[in-house]
């Protein structure tokens, strides 16, 4: 006698089967995408940096006055250890990028720095005990303050007849250093509108152009060591809210830039670093070091 077979059962459960592969892929695609959102902020801020030191070289932004924000969070602000890599780097460059010749490629220690700022000192001494012009070093170099009230004339470009002899002194001291300067000019925050300027931005520019073209057409000095740049009343020292610190706002700023990163450009053409023909070339050991292995 014949089993009877029955029909099989059909199973509704064999969609989990692709539900779950769907779910694993799922997981795989978002853990690829927040991996890929997880950007090194290291790296970041050194390319940040990197491009902020081109731009100060260039009398670009940020103004000599402008601090970076410290992150309290980390045991040792970025900066500084960036600040200490730099050094370990620097040296390593050094012995396959030689500096190019020339007076305008030369970089400035800090013991320079202090040695200009000495004589600086010494000769525009009158000026800084009537507290008309203020020195300090910030990162990028020695900034050395005029103020207009010992300047300018009031909502004026024109230098004061009284600071021709402090100009005279100051410039015996920059004359036949090699060092490039930005000339920045700044202002209160109180508007300005009279028949010369209608904007604090132009008197401001106005300001840093007079001194500019003082520096050239008086004295002589090279206009490639020279840049200018007008930061209105957006890069303040003081407080705007009383008289002394619109005071101390009101101010041209003479930045001598303590390492300038790269030379001028020669017969037309744009160099980063000095000539090839001006370069030592390394050892086939010493370039192993440092061009990284494929």
């Amino acid at each position: 006698m014949a089993r009877k077979r029955h029909a099989e059962h059909a199973n509704h459960e064999r969609w989990l089967v692709s539900y779950a592969d769907f779910i694993t892929l799922l997981f795989a695609f978002f853990v690829v995408l927040y991996s890929s959102s997880q950007v090194d902020k290291r790296k970041v801020g050194k390319l940040a940096m990197a491009i902020q030191v081109a731009f100060q070289q260039m009398g670009a932004f940020p103004t000599s006055n402008t601090k970076l924000p410290l992150s309290d969070s980390e045991p040792m602000p970025f900066q500084d250890v960036q600040a200490v890599e730099n050094v370990s780097r620097s040296q390593d460059l050094q012995r396959f990028v030689q500096p190019q010749e020339g007076t305008l490629s030369n970089a400035v220690l800090p013991g320079q720095i202090r040695g200009i700022q000495e004589a600086i000192e010494k000769a525009l001494a009158p000026e800084i005990r009537r507290h008309v012009v203020e020195i300090k070093q910030q990162r990028e170099g020695l900034v050395i303050s005029l103020r207009e009230m010992g300047f300018f004339e009031s909502g004026s470009a024109t230098m004061r007849r009284s600071s021709a002899d402090a100009i005279d002194r100051l410039v015996s001291v920059l004359k036949d250093r090699p060092e490039m300067l930005r000339i920045e000019g700044h202002t209160d925050n109180v508007p300005i509108h009279n028949e010369h300027f209608t904007s604090n931005w132009e008197l401001s520019t106005a300001r840093a152009t007079e001194l500019l073209r003082i520096f050239i057409t008086e004295y002589k000095l090279a206009p490639e060591r020279l840049t200018v740049s007008g930061y209105g009343e957006y890069h303040p020292v003081d407080t705007n809210d009383t008289p002394e610190g619109r005071g101390h706002n009101r101010r041209v700023d003479i930045v001598i830039i303590s390492a300038p990163l790269f030379g001028p450009a020669r017969a037309g053409k744009t160099e980063i670093g000095p000539l090839a023909s001006q370069r030592t070339p390394p050892t086939a050991k010493e370039a192993k070091q440092i061009m990284p292995s494929k």
